[in-house]
C-alpha cells in the first residue's frame, strides 16, 4: 500500500509541476502578444502621426508663403502708390508762388509710414517660426519611430520596421553649411 501511496504523491507532484510550466507558458504568451500588439499599434500611431504632420508642413509652409508674399506686395503698392502721389502734392502746394515756400516749411508734409513694413518683418519672423516648429515636431516624430524600432524590446515585436522618410526643408546655403561645415558669410547686405 506504500507502494501505491507514493506512486500517487510522484504523480500528484508530477502533475502540479506540469501545471506551474502550463501556467507559466500560458502567462508567457499572452505577456508576448500583448508586447506585440502593443509595441505594433505605437509603430503604426506614431506613423500616422508623422503623415498628419507632413501635411501640417506642407499646410504650414503654403500659409507662411501666401501671407508674407501678400503683405510684401501690399507694401509694394503703398510704397508705389506713396511715389505717385507724392510729387504731385509737393507740386500743387508749392506752385502758386504766393509765399508758399514759407507755409511749405510750417506745414507737416505727407510722411511715408513705415508700419507695414514693420508687420511685415513681424509676419516674416512668427511664420518662420511656426514653420521651424512643424518641421521640429515631424523629426520628433520620426526620431520617437526610430527608437521604437532599434530599442528592445520594441525590436523583437514591432514587425514594419521601415524608416519614415522625409526631407527637411532649408536653403541651398544651410545645406551646403551642413555639408561643408563652414559658414563664412556675414555681411547681411552685400
Amino acid at each position: 500500500m506504500e507502494k501505491y501511496q507514493n506512486v500517487d504523491a510522484k504523480s500528484g507532484t508530477s502533475k502540479i509541476v506540469w501545471f506551474i510550466v502550463a501556467l507559466f507558458v500560458v502567462t508567457a504568451l499572452i505577456v508576448c502578444g500583448s508586447m506585440y500588439f502593443s509595441y505594433n499599434n505605437q509603430e503604426i500611431s506614431l506613423r500616422k502621426q508623422a503623415e498628419a504632420q507632413r501635411g501640417k508642413v506642407e499646410g504650414v509652409f503654403d500659409t507662411m508663403w501666401k501671407t508674407i508674399s501678400q503683405q510684401a506686395q501690399v507694401s509694394n503698392e503703398y510704397k508705389d502708390a506713396f511715389k505717385e502721389i507724392y510729387p504731385d502734392l509737393i507740386a500743387g502746394r508749392y506752385s502758386q508762388g504766393n509765399g508758399s515756400l514759407m507755409k511749405w516749411i510750417q506745414e507737416a508734409n505727407p510722411e511715408f509710414d513705415t508700419s507695414l513694413y514693420k508687420q511685415l518683418m513681424q509676419t516674416i519672423e512668427v511664420q518662420r517660426l511656426q514653420f521651424q516648429k512643424s518641421q521640429e515636431r515631424m523629426l520628433d516624430l520620426i526620431r520617437e519611430h526610430e527608437t521604437l524600432c532599434e530599442t528592445y524590446p520594441g525590436t523583437w515585436f514591432v514587425k514594419n520596421k521601415t524608416p519614415i522618410e522625409y526631407i527637411i526643408i532649408s536653403s541651398t546655403k544651410s545645406k551646403l553649411t551642413m555639408e561643408t561645415g563652414v559658414e563664412d558669410e556675414v555681411d547681411l547686405f552685400r
